[in-house]
C-alpha cells in the first residue's frame, strides 16, 4: 500500500472514530443525567408546577399519536409516489422537474413546513391546532425523504425481474406487486426510518400546528390539541422560569424522546431484516 493510501485510510478512520465518539458522548450525557428522573411516576403522571414536577404522560401520548398519524398519511402517499415515478412515469422534462422539486423539498427547513401547515391545515381547512393538522404537516415534511429513498430502492431491483414477470403474462401491477415491491421493501423501510425519526423529534412544525405546553387531559379525537415531547423539552430548557433547577426533568424528557425514536427505529429495522432474509436476489 502506498504512503498516500495509508494516509487517506488513517484520515478517514480518524474521522469515523471522531463521529462515533461525539455521538457516544451525547448519548452518555443524556443517559447519565436523565436516568435519575426515569421512574414509573415520571412516565405515568401529568405534569405539575408548569412541568417542574410530576410526569410527562400527556407528552408521550401526544407524540405517539402524532407519529402514528404521520405514518398513516406519509407511507401510502410516499410509496405510491415512488412507484409512479419509478415504474409508470415517462422520463421526460416534466417528471424531471417533479423529481427536482421533491429533492428540493427534502432540504426545506422545518419551520417553513410549520408555516405551510398553519396556513393550509389550521386556518384554510379549519382543522385548528389539532393532531390532524400536526400529522398532515409532519407527513408533508417527510414525504420527500420517503419518496426519494423508495424510488431509489425500486430502481435497484434488476430489470430482469420485470422482464421475466411480463414475459410470463403478468400485468404491470402484478409485476410490481409480486416481483418488485417485496425485493425493494427493505430499502423503502430504511428511508421511512429516517423520515419518521425526523418527524418524532421536530419542534417547529408542531409548535405552529398542534403543540400545547400543558393540557390537563389526554386527547380524545384527531381534532384535539396535544402535548408533545420535543415542544415540552424546548419549553423546559429555554422558557421555564426554573430551568436551572429542573435539569433532571429536561434530561429525563430528552431520554424518553430518544428511547421512543430508538424503539421506532428498532421495530422498523426488524421488519427490514425480515424482508431481507425472506427476499434475496
Amino acid at each position: 500500500m502506498k504512503i498516500t493510501d495509508k494516509f487517506i485510510l488513517l484520515f478517514l478512520r480518524l474521522i469515523t472514530y471522531a463521529i462515533v465518539l461525539v455521538i457516544g458522548y451525547i448519548l452518555f450525557d443524556i443517559i447519565r443525567n436523565g436516568a435519575s428522573a426515569l421512574n414509573w411516576q415520571f412516565v405515568s403522571n401529568f405534569p405539575r408546577r408548569s412541568g417542574a414536577a410530576g410526569g410527562i404522560l400527556p407528552a408521550i401520548v401526544g407524540t405517539l399519536y402524532l407519529v402514528v398519524g404521520t405514518i398513516a398519511v406519509s407511507l401510502p402517499l410516499g410509496i405510491g409516489g415512488a412507484i409512479y415515478l419509478a415504474e409508470y412515469a415517462d422520463q421526460g422534462r416534466f417528471n424531471t422537474l417533479i423529481r427536482l422539486a421533491i429533492v428540493t423539498l427534502a432540504g426545506v427547513p422545518s419551520i417553513v413546513f410549520g408555516l405551510f401547515g398553519l396556513g393550509i391545515f389550521v386556518l384554510f381547512c379549519g382543522f385548528g391546532p389539532s393532531i390532524l393538522a400536526g400529522s398532515l404537516t409532519l407527513a408533508c415534511m417527510i414525504l420527500p425523504t420517503i419518496i426519494v429513498a423508495s424510488e431509489e430502492s425500486l430502481r435497484a431491483v434488476p430489470k430482469g425481474f420485470r422482464d421475466a414477470s411480463l414475459a410470463l403474462g403478468a400485468t404491470k401491477w402484478e409485476m410490481i406487486r409480486t416481483n418488485i415491491l417485496p425485493y425493494s421493501m427493505s430499502g423503502m423501510i430504511t428511508g421511512s426510518i429516517l423520515g419518521i425519526g425526523r418527524a418524532a423529534g421536530e419542534t417547529a412544525p408542531i409548535l405552529l400546528t398542534v403543540a400545547a405546553f400543558y393540557l390537563p387531559r389526554l386527547p380524545k379525537s384527531v381534532f384535539d390539541q396535544v402535548m408533545a415531547l420535543p415542544y415540552h423539552l424546548y419549553i423546559l430548557a429555554t422558557q421555564h422560569p426554573e430551568a436551572e433547577r429542573i435539569r433532571h426533568m429536561q434530561y429525563g424528557t430528552a431520554l424518553i424522546l430518544l428511547l421512543l425514536v430508538l424503539g421506532l427505529s428498532l421495530g422498523a429495522i426488524l421488519i427490514r431484516t425480515h424482508f431481507r432474509k425472506k427476499f434475496r436476489w
